[in-house]
């Protein structure tokens, strides 16, 4: 099977459009670009699709690859046969592939290799005939200094026979399916931990029972987690008895002395050898298989927080809060640039709230404040009431923020870098002022893992996680696009072709020689070279250009097009722009040429009507429930404002304006069945809430969604 195939199999996409888009992806293209400005050649795949082909394409080459290891291996043995070789090369798995090697693998010290050395191995091949009426006679022929009696002879034979039947394709993939189709996954407390104070949050499976391929992927990483930290010990089992007599059907042939050592061995192959390694597969599928649920559930809510709604450029009073330390203000220009900063006392212990609210009043004056962001963490509360208060001469909105993930960018060496003169506490408040101002661009300055809109992101594979969450960080910055003169090098080096190294030259570039003012002047980045300007000139945006369609999603390649359009409309470009009247006119059939057809030319006419377009929503100013200061203030039944703040897949969580977030679990988000929670609600989403129950030694919050 070559590549292409392969490819379909797994996504049954057209060939024609996989083979133009293996080729593209050959030419060092990057996904956004593909599915934006390569629509003829792919077939207008979308982004997800053409993600879908890079992955297939990455396996099969991973499978390829351990292909060609394998023969090299089993040729070096002299063992390789053409009908081998045959098997090996048609293999679409690596199962499947490791299974026609195991009896090639270079193994350690094992009985079946010490019986061979002793000279057994021609008596295990006489037993596994099953046609020899005395098989003891036989085995004292293979006495030696080795092996001092006849029950020896035999017990090294079955050692060998053993393995041979654990490396049987047949037996394997026999109970491969038996695993697959009854497992049960077993748990037992170690007595010794259960009354520790960090096991209690696991303690529902302190002796839990449950069909393995049933378990759900958060069930599963929290269970493997209890393990890892020792507090339970999982056990995978099925019916052995049932499995071995199906085995033994297949296996034992006859009925003479050699039966009682084949079915001797076999009893041993699948207890020592089969069951322990094909369980320990089982449940590392398993396992892999909730990883990519819990990847898919952090992908999804880390686009909904990147594309979440900006402010904009606005100027900003940002409040980091905190009791004893005080709360830290910062004034940022509508750019984001640091202003002012300073540290005030308006909580206990020093209770300086008049002081306070004459400073934040005053600064706000001074600077020409137009919204205050408050981070959520300890007393944010407090200090939003505190804000709430003061009567400012203008209008200023009040917005309280996530601080997820602003610790770890305040101790960063990019945080380090953009503020050297300043601590971590400046560069906090920082973070929480620019993310309202704009999400997308402050985030992407942040290990994804750490911003915690997952579920057990730490337990899971981590390749597989960073690859995706940087998949979806790339896609969410070119879809929305960056301003080159602004953008910071974290932001940039997410932009179709750039990456960290040009990102930086990018940034040099601007510092010695000025702002951009038009995308032409990128060519003349430092090692930025014509394949990178391909990848990456279209989501660059340059604010004011005297090309206006340089502050657009029009690719440069396509200018002489848009040109055309203008000069047949009797227009200038600018003009053009914007004239939805005249843009709905326009013959699209008349531009098409070899390398555009209506696919880009539909999508150059939609970006013309909004250029430069950023389709999040703008930020909305959200309030709790004053009343609700603790979770002792919470009774069922109550309805309350809230924000949901994480999506997993039984539920999510809703922040209801304390430190306990409440669960809205997924049997209380709708009437009928919650196939994926994400369609029900998003993160951000502001919604009210009806607490259900109240936990207070455990602080849990059980919500329902209320139905207006």
């Amino acid at each position: 099977m070559n590549l292409h195939s392969y490819i379909t199999k797994h996504t049954q996409l057209p060939e024609k459009s996989i083979k133009n888009t293996v080729e593209l992806l050959n030419e060092d293209c990057t996904v956004p670009f593909i599915s934006r400005y390569r629509k003829e050649k792919t077939g207008n795949l979308d982004e997800v699709q053409v993600a879908s082909i890079v992955q297939y394409k990455e396996s099969f080459e991973v499978l390829e690859k351990r292909k060609a290891s394998i023969i090299k291996s089993i040729a070096e043995q002299d063992a390789l046969t053409n009908d081998l070789r045959e098997k090996i090369q048609g293999s679409e798995d690596l199962i499947v592939l490791e299974d026609l090697y195991l009896p090639f693998k270079k193994k350690r010290k094992t009985k079946a290799e010490t019986a061979r050395k002793n000279g057994l191995e021609p008596l295990a091949k006489i037993i596994m005939a099953q046609n020899h009426a005395d098989i003891e006679s036989v085995s004292s022929r293979y006495l030696n200094a080795g092996i001092k009696n006849n029950d020896e002879a035999l017990e090294g034979a079955r050692h060998i026979i053993a393995e041979w039947l654990s490396e049987r394709v047949s037996i394997r993939n026999q109970v491969r399916n038996q695993l697959e189709r009854s497992a049960v996954l077993n748990t037992k407390v170690i007595n010794a931990k259960k009354d520790d104070e960090k096991a209690q949050k696991f303690r529902d499976y302190f002796d839990w029972s449950e069909a393995l391929r049933r378990c759900p992927s958060h069930r599963l990483l929290a269970i493997l987690r209890a393990e890892n930290e020792g507090f339970i010990r999982v056990k995978i089992e099925i019916d052995d008895t049932f499995l071995l007599t199906k085995i033994k059907e297949r296996i034992i042939k006859s009925n003479n002395s050699c039966t009682p050592h084949v079915r001797l061995a076999l009893e041993d192959a699948y207890k020592r050898l089969l069951f322990p390694s094909l369980s320990n597969e089982r449940l590392k599928l398993a396992k892999e298989k909730a990883d990519n649920e819990a990847i898919k559930v952090f992908s999804k809510n880390l686009k909904q927080l990147l594309l979440g709604a900006p402010l904009g450029e606005k100027r900003i009073l940002a409040i980091d809060p905190g009791f004893r330390t005080g709360c830290k203000l910062v004034c940022l220009s509508a750019q984001g640039s640091l202003l002012h900063n300073e540290t005030i006392y308006p909580h206990a212990p020093q209770n300086k709230s008049t002081e306070a609210i004459k400073k934040i009043s005053s600064l706000c004056d001074a600077y020409k404040i137009e919204a205050i962001a408050i981070g959520n963490g300890t007393a944010s509360r407090e200090t939003e009431r505190l804000v709430k208060r003061i009567h400012f001469k203008n209008a200023i909105e009040v917005y309280v923020v996530s601080e997820a993930g602003a610790s770890i960018y305040s101790a960063s060496k990019i945080a380090r870098d953009e503020f050297p003169n300043y601590d971590v506490t400046v560069r906090g408040s920082v973070s929480i002022g620019r993310r309202l101002a704009d999400p997308l661009a402050e985030l992407v300055k942040i290990d994804p893992k750490s911003i915690g809109v997952g579920q057990y992101q730490h337990d899971v594979d981590q390749t597989k996680l960073k690859s995706s969450l940087d998949t979806v960080v790339e896609s969410c910055v070119n879809s929305v696009g960056v301003n080159i003169n602004t953008a910071s090098v974290p932001l940039l080096s997410y932009v179709s072709g750039i990456g960290p190294k040009l990102a930086e030259n990018i940034v040099s570039h601007r510092n010695e020689i000025g702002s951009f003012s038009s995308r032409d002047e990128i060519k003349k980045v430092p090692r930025l070279g014509g394949k990178a300007f391909e990848q990456g000139a279209a989501f660059l945006r340059i604010k004011e250009a005297k090309n206006p369609l340089d502050d657009s999603a029009v690719h440069p390649e396509s200018y002489s097009i848009v040109e055309k359009m203008a000069k047949d409309k009797k227009l200038a470009v600018s003009d053009l722009i914007g004239n939805k009247v005249v843009l709905e006119n326009i013959d699209l059939n008349s531009y098409c040429t070899d390398a555009i057809g209506i696919p880009t030319l539909k999508d150059i006419v939609q970006e013309l009507e909004k250029p430069g377009l950023d389709t999040r929503e703008k930020a909305k100013v959200f309030t709790f429930d004053q009343n609700i200061k603790s979770i002792n203030d919470l009774h069922d039944g109550q309805l309350l404002p809230g924000i949901v703040n994480n999506i997993t897949n039984f539920g999510c969580f809703v922040d209801i304006g304390i430190k306990e977030s409440g669960l809205i679990h997924v049997s209380n988000l709708s009437d009928s069945f919650v196939k994926d929670v994400n369609a029900h609600v998003s993160l951000q989403q502001q919604l009210i809430v009806k607490v259900l129950s109240v936990d207070i030694p455990r602080k849990r919050i059980q919500l329902a969604l209320h139905k207006a």
